[in-house]
């Protein structure tokens, strides 16, 4: 394993007030979202959405790298080019989406647990040679009744481990994404409590597979209360919780964090990313950035509705909400960002 390499990647990835565009939602995901907005369901319109984003001028201004599906990495754009291929070119990093998503945790109602480690290996050496930097897997974390369990925990951040160890073999960066989902009537505290002892757990698994913590990026949540919880913390209470969970869980030795926005709006997940530069930015060890998928897509996908004529709008406003993202990066984020054109 080269560190340096990792390193060098990392601090590529989130250079000037860069993150990282999430753009590797898998087919049942995308085909939601495009039924949700009229969009018929099929490859080629993948390939159409998926070729929009990385095709949209000056993203490389606020977007250091994006994160793949599989079926994109096999996808051209309309002149031939391979996607990562014109995605490099853009001046972005391309990553790469390993795992294969979740199934129900077998004795365990309402968990989960993340496939895709058998083969990775191979996969990785295949998708290195295909300009591939960085990768991802996802472990998500249900707070409920009686739940998460302490074998769900310990289950999901195992293979978290392992998946990392394997990327750093191959000298590919590994995002390390252990999500508690927002879903839930939680409270932001129990937010909180799940958070820190999953992090916890993930953090000495991390250091029993060998993991080198330099070499990695840690994309979690924000510690948010559930989304039917009728009691909505402000941005500066999410701010402050979100600094304190992750002071007392995440080592220093983490060159980054890139949180996702998990569901929350664009607005709220901008808000909330900036109060914590704006606010404890001097007081925290790692750089603190973003990896948003509908955050920064959403408004895109809604104006194109798989209509060519609209690509021109979409990529706009796909080029802002990365523009105020990168703002939330940097603590520059205003409200009224949000009204201009």
């Amino acid at each position: 394993m080269e560190i340096q390499l990792l390193k060098d990647t990392i601090e590529e990835l989130f250079s000037n007030g860069k993150g990282i565009l999430a753009m590797d939602e898998s087919t049942p995901t995308c085909d939601k979202r495009f039924e949700a907005n009229g969009i018929p369901q099929t490859p080629e319109m993948r390939r159409k959405y998926r070729q929009l984003i990385i095709k949209t001028e000056g993203l490389s201004d606020s977007i250091g790298g994006a994160i793949l599906y599989e079926e994109t990495l096999q996808q051209q754009t309309d002149d031939g080019e391979p996607m990562a291929t014109a995605l490099l070119k853009s001046g972005i990093i391309a990553g790469v989406k390993v795992d294969q998503g979740t199934k129900l945790l077998a004795g365990f109602k309402n968990e989960k647990i993340t496939e895709g480690l058998d083969g990775l290996q191979q996969r990785l050496i295949s998708y290195k040679g295909m300009g591939i930097r960085f990768a991802k897997w996802r472990a998500v974390i249900t707070i409920g009744d009686g739940i998460p369990t302490d074998a769900c925990i310990y289950a999901n951040v195992q293979d978290l481990a392992r998946y990392a160890a394997i990327c750093q073999q191959q000298g590919i960066v590994p995002i390390v994404e252990p999500e508690v989902l927002m879903d839930g009537n939680h409270s932001i505290q129990e937010c909180y409590e799940v958070t820190e002892k999953v992090l916890k757990s993930l953090f000495y698994h991390l250091y029993l597979f060998k993991v080198n913590l330099e070499g990695i990026i840690l994309k979690p949540n924000m510690i948010v209360a559930g989304t039917e919880n009728k009691n909505q913390n402000t941005v500066d209470e999410v701010a402050q919780a979100t600094v304190k969970c992750f002071l007392s869980a995440v080592p220093a030795s983490v060159p980054a964090i890139a949180y996702l926005s998990g569901g929350q709006s664009p607005e709220k997940a901008a808000a909330h990313l900036n109060a914590i530069n704006k606010n404890f930015k001097n007081h925290l060890p790692w750089k603190i950035s973003f990896s948003f998928a509908r955050a920064i897509q959403q408004p895109a996908l809604e104006a194109w509705k798989g209509n060519e004529d609209n690509v021109a709008e979409a990529q706009k406003l796909l080029y802002r909400r990365a523009k105020i993202a990168s703002a939330a990066h940097l603590g520059t984020y205003k409200p009224e960002m949000e009204k201009s054109n």
